[in-house]
This record gives structure tokens, sequence and C-alpha cells, in this order.
């Protein structure tokens, strides 16, 4: 049996990290529903403290996601009390090709630090943080 996944990221500022994500990786942030957050704080469903503003959009305070344009595919960002302390455990490794160097130039402009350089035979890689420090591949 095959299962569907989504990836969750870990952060302090879940809106913020979405969008260099959905930047960084040319997917969408996905829209808020302001009606329905609306509703759900009206109904007794959620409290105004369960949500905030994000560029003037009413959105859930706790987080958002990002999906690919045409796989659906998702990516959550859930805000954590805690900040991100150790290495990851598990991280992407987005598949550049041979734009790697262009792509780390653009990231790293965008707020990503350059973390190490990387090769294991003809496999060449470089590993990069996000604006969080949440550790990403450009393989």
């Amino acid at each position: 049996m095959a299962y569907d996944f989504q990836v969750t990221v870990d952060c302090a500022h879940p809106h913020d990290l979405a969008d260099w994500w959905a930047e960084a990786l040319g997917w969408s942030v996905e829209p808020s529903d302001e009606a329905f957050i609306r509703r759900m704080v009206a109904e007794g469903q959620a409290t105004e403290e369960d949500t905030t503003t994000h560029r003037g959009v009413l959105v859930w305070r706790l987080g958002t996601g990002i999906r690919h344009p045409e796989s659906g595919r998702r990516i959550l960002f859930q805000r954590v009390p805690e900040p991100k302390t150790v290495k990851n455990r598990v991280h992407l490794d987005v598949y550049v090709g041979d734009q790697r160097e262009a792509e780390a130039a653009r990231l790293v402009g965008m707020g990503a630090k350059e973390l190490f350089r990387g090769q294991q035979g003809p496999y060449k890689w470089i590993t990069l943080a996000d604006p969080e420090g949440n550790e990403l591949c450009l393989q």
C-alpha cells in the first residue's frame, strides 16, 4: 500500500518561512480562506488568538503550507516555541542540475547561509540553511 505524505517544518515564523520556500522552490503559498477562519472564530471553534495577519491577510497563527504547482505535494510550516538548536535529522534535497552555483547564489541572496560543499564520486552538493537555520542541499 502506498501512502500520501507531507513534509512539516517546525519554525518560529511559519508565514515568512513559507514565503521564502515558495519563492526558493517556485511553489505557491496556499491561499488563506479568511471567511472560513472568521466563521470558525464566530462559532467558537477557534479564538482571535489563533489568528494573525500576514501581508494584510487573516491567517491561522500556527502555520501555513506551500504546494507544488503540478503535483500538489505539500510542505507545512508550523510554529513551535523553541528555536532550532541542532542539525536537522531530515532535510530537503533540491535537484537543480547544472544550476547549482546560480541557485546557491540566488538563495544566499534571499537570506540562506552556505554551510558546506560536498562530493562523493561524481555527485556534488551544496548544503545551505534557510533563514531559520533549516538545512537543504542543492544537488
